[in-house]
């Protein structure tokens, strides 16, 4: 008897450590700022925020280069996040729409990691999320060169 309560003692105290999941990120290859997987387990909230775009500046306008609206919007993500009691790090998931840049003919993408970088990957929050990046045709706004969605989870 004392046998078997041992055996289902060193049971329960292995399950229990396998039972303290966390959210676990896959590195990208090559230092990229992204994560190929993140794995989230059940015993976290999830949070789904509607796609963010670009803030108005001061004088009614938006800014106008990549790199500017993707700070614009990734600060709005950030404050966002925190009146939720999250952080950037609690991001898992980035889905980024990028318009052609009237000056490239072509998506910014060299704008938007620049933009993107301020917040995550070195020097920044190294929590990174899992992304994708895609160019589309247009958003509700011509002057909007980027939208982002993004999904968060912390544990209850």
């Amino acid at each position: 008897m004392k046998k078997l309560t041992a055996i289902l003692l060193a049971a329960g105290i292995t399950m229990g450590g396998a039972m303290a999941d966390d959210i676990v990120r896959t590195a990208a290859p090559g230092g990229f700022p992204i994560s190929t997987v993140v794995e989230v387990p059940s015993d976290v909230t999830t949070y789904y925020l509607s796609g963010a775009v670009p803030p108005k500046l001061e004088d009614g306008t938006f800014a106008r280069t990549t790199e500017e609206q993707t700070v614009g919007i990734l600060n709005s993500i950030k404050k966002t996040l925190e009146e939720q009691g999250l952080t950037m790090g609690d991001i898992v998931k980035m889905q980024v729409y990028l318009v052609a840049d009237p000056d490239l003919g072509k998506m910014d993408f060299a704008g938007f990691m620049k933009g993107y970088s301020q917040f995550f990957g070195e020097g920044a929050e190294t929590k990174v999320p899992a992304r994708s990046a895609f160019e589309v045709k247009g958003l509700a706004f011509p002057e909007w060169l980027i939208e982002i969605e993004v999904i968060a989870a912390k544990k209850k």
